[in-house]
């Protein structure tokens, strides 16, 4: 037993040096065991339909091109809120790989980006990389230095596709198959998961762009993203004042679908709720977080 143990716990510490993406947390047995029952995210996907006022929002968005920032849009702002969220409430940027539960080493998110606005054009993605400690501003400028490249030339993530697709149908299926094994223990090279849309903490798209509600996307069994989430188009809606006036108010409609397995209701409520508080009040993104909550 004694031997058994210590090849385990040898195991585990090579596999905790290569993991580069996080780093493994002892949870309690009932956590433990989770996703040893429900295998894949399919099996633990929950999902989530709200929406916020965008009178701030708009108003800061007004402020900050004013102040040169010209392109910044609603999407800036929901990430930010996003961010921000994580740094307070990092349990929602965990994962999972290989049934096992890891906190994950910075905030990285996917953009679904459609080149043209056009039925021909193609999709793509792109990836990007924040801190905790960013600002509204840190993240328009990743997000629009991840974009600029996009509608120039092919990105990383076109390149890595059209290399595997040169592939014979039968051996491509072989090579998915050693992929997604090699991504169970945590073998995947890091090239790979820099350029894959399936593995980060996040994965948003913007149906705005297209002028459409939010859809409930469902989440990816390869990789380890453990969020999508999809905002629709600014509507009307209706709202009803403490004081019984009914007052018209503009929204913006969000999906959001999570794997279960990687923290308990209470903190998914949380953090939705500040999510929702960021992206209503959003004037605290202008400053960084006074302190960044460590995943335990």
């Amino acid at each position: 037993m004694r031997v058994y143990k210590s090849i385990i716990l040898r195991y585990n510490n090579r596999m905790a040096k290569r993991q580069k993406e996080g780093r493994r947390l002892k949870l309690d047995p009932y956590f433990a065991i989770i996703p040893y029952i429900m295998v894949t995210r399919n099996d633990a996907q929950n999902h989530i339909e709200t929406s916020f006022e965008t009178a701030n929002a708009e108003a800061m968005i007004r402020e900050l091109r004013h102040e040169g920032y010209d392109s910044i849009g609603m999407l800036h702002i929901i990430l930010a809120a996003y961010v921000r969220t994580v740094s307070q409430r990092p349990a929602v940027n965990r994962f999972i790989r290989g049934q096992k539960i890891y906190a994950r080493n910075g905030i990285s998110v996917n953009l679904a980006v459609k080149k043209k606005m056009s039925l021909d054009s193609p999709d793509t993605t792109i990836k990007m990389h924040f801190k905790p400690t960013d600002t509204i501003f840190d993240v328009y400028r990743v997000v629009n230095e991840a974009l600029a490249p996009v509608y120039q030339a092919d990105t990383n993530v076109d390149k890595t596709a059209a290399l595997i697709n040169y592939i014979p149908g039968l051996i491509k299926k072989g090579v998915i198959a050693l992929l997604k094994c090699l991504d169970y223990f945590g073998l995947l090279p890091r090239a790979l998961t820099e350029v894959s849309p399936f593995h980060g903490s996040l994965f948003i798209t913007n149906m705005a762009s297209l002028n459409i509600p939010p859809i409930m996307h469902h989440l990816y069994n390869f990789g380890n993203v453990p969020l999508f989430i999809a905002f629709g188009a600014k509507r009307g809606d209706l709202f009803l004042d403490e004081d019984g006036t009914v007052r018209k108010r503009r929204v913006i409609d969000l999906v959001l679908n999570m794997d279960e397995r990687i923290c308990d209701g209470y903190n998914y409520a949380s953090a939705m709720k500040m999510l929702k508080k960021y992206l209503t009040n959003p004037e605290e993104l202008r400053e960084p977080p006074k302190e960044v909550v460590i995943d335990k």
